[in-house]
């Protein structure tokens, strides 16, 4: 299905002119069945364009520009049907600045014994073809994804899919603009950072504004707007008897419907697609924005609280990769542990702001509640539990020399027990391998106490983003150990001080 409707991936094969115009005809044509059967599956989530074959060192550099330079264009796939000599590369895969994934595949998945003969082997030379390709992507040391199989088997296209997701993250970054509303939450480490060397690593930029600015937009908020989403509050949610038109409480509604109104005209007049916030700034508002955190996640915006304006990116990034398999992506925190020794969990919840994308199918309740911090009205916000199923938490660090994606997989389990006293939307998980051993390696790494969780992004697809943005990646799954962990963090500690070294950082 056809999620990234403003997207392209360009397919193109690699050849040369020795083999005589025939044997080019069949190449083209295999690359144009090929890169159709691709678009067509419809585990394939962006349209694939054939751009041919390029056969000389001047189709290749314009392929490589064209390809740079087109906004629609979020990545490359590249196969090399015949024997494609890599010099002719070099000058175009140094001005790529797009994804590439390197599909070594063959146009017919097996060898036809009888018939076999030289012109066959002329035309159908990926299995080395590809280790030239290979070689110049790993002289020049540009980190790209490789896949091999037949390109028809499910498992290439699912890989293919994910690495295309990711690259529709990686595009969605790029002049990506974050809105910090205030500064950092005071005293706290890991939400801070290098906003310069993140937009240099990773192409968005983090914007400041005061809380003020939000509130005269808040402020400016007509009653009809209002209205109209309190209206939509009644058909979509459970609304407490208090917050209904009539009750008690039902003015702290529309604040909220307010507060949620300002917030979108105020990031989509700026072109923001993630924000932050924070409880310790909250001048001109009447509460935290609690349900309107949760409303513009649910529309597709990153967010990070305490103006951690790193997971609000990767919250964001999360939500693209994820779109339109419906499981769900919000930001998330480990609050709280279950540490019993038969059923050890962790419940992961923030204040209010928790995306319903991640919601049981049952109902999302409206509740207003004291929040005991911050100093403002009784904030409304959704409360709802998430169902059981695999699912990950992500997060982003700024180490100083390098930036660090840290990813545990994680078991979401059923919410059997009532919280009465603790009205907020909450998730509870088995980290894998077990809570000791992904606790522990995740202290070690530095990670951060904000993640992105995610029952729709995989593994691979972080991988495969932190790949395209030239960023650390350390994952926490079912075969982690401490030992193997920490000599890993040694490992890339070493690699990375060198790499900074080299580049006289």
């Amino acid at each position: 299905m056809k999620v990234y409707t403003n997207l392209e991936i360009w397919m193109a094969a690699g050849s040369q002119h020795l083999y005589g115009p025939e044997t080019l005809k069949m190449v083209d044509r295999d690359v144009r069945d090929i890169a159709e059967g691709i678009d067509a599956d419809e585990r394939i989530s962006a349209q694939v364009i054939c751009k041919g074959v390029v056969t000389t060192p001047q189709e290749i550099t314009d392929l490589c520009i064209q390809a740079s330079s087109d906004d629609r264009c979020a990545g490359v796939i590249l196969w090399m049907h015949t024997f494609s000599p890599s010099k002719m590369w070099i000058n175009g895969l140094k001005q790529l600045t797009k994804p590439v994934v390197h599909l070594h595949t063959q146009y017919h998945r097996a060898i036809p014994w009888d018939a076999i003969d030289m012109d066959y082997m002329n035309l159908h030379q990926s299995a080395h073809g590809g280790r030239e390709h290979g070689y110049i992507n790993a002289r020049m040391h540009i980190d790209r994804k490789v896949i091999a199989g037949y390109w028809k088997d499910a498992e290439v296209l699912e890989r293919l899919d994910a690495w295309m997701r990711a690259a529709a993250a990686f595009q969605d970054m790029q002049g990506a603009k974050i809105c910090r509303f205030g500064d950092n939450m005071r005293e706290v480490a890991v939400t801070e950072g290098d906003k310069v060397a993140a937009q240099i690593q990773f192409g968005y930029d983090v914007y400041a504004h005061g809380v003020s600015e939000l509130a005269e937009a808040v402020d400016a908020v007509g009653e009809q707007e209002i209205q109209q989403l309190i209206e939509s509050y009644l058909s979509s949610y459970t609304l407490e008897q208090s917050l209904r038109p009539g009750g008690p409480r039902h003015q702290s509604l529309e604040d909220a419907a307010r507060l949620e109104a300002g917030l979108e005209d105020f990031l989509k007049a700026g072109g923001y697609t993630a924000f932050t916030t924070n409880f310790e700034d909250l001048h001109g508002l009447s509460q935290l924005p609690g349900l309107a955190c949760q409303r513009m996640m649910e529309k597709g915006y990153g967010f990070g609280a305490e103006g951690d304006w790193k997971t609000a990116a990767l919250v964001r990034a999360m939500k693209v990769m994820g779109k339109g398999k419906g499981r769900g992506t919000s930001f998330m925190e480990d609050y709280t542990y279950h540490l019993d020794r038969e059923n050890q969990l962790v419940m992961g919840a923030h204040m209010l702001e928790v995306c319903p994308s991640i919601a049981e199918e049952t109902e999302v309740k409206l509740l207003i509640r004291p929040l005991g911090i911050g100093g403002k009205d009784d904030p409304v916000r959704m409360v709802f539990s998430t169902p059981a199923g695999p699912a990950l938490n992500a997060s982003i660090m700024d180490m100083g020399n390098r930036f660090r994606l840290l990813v545990n997989c994680v078991q979401t389990v059923e919410v059997t027990q009532e919280t009465p006293n603790l009205p907020v939307a909450k998730v509870l998980w088995k980290p894998l391998p077990d809570l000791t051993t992904a606790a522990e390696a995740w202290i070690l790494a530095g990670g951060a106490h904000h993640t992105g969780f995610s029952k729709d992004v995989t593994v691979q697809m972080l991988e495969d983003f932190a790949r395209m943005t030239g960023i650390e990646m350390l994952k926490i799954d079912g075969g982690t150990t401490i030992d193997h962990f920490t000599k890993e963090l040694h490992w890339n500690e070493l690699y990375y001080s060198m790499k900074a070294f080299s580049q006289g950082i």
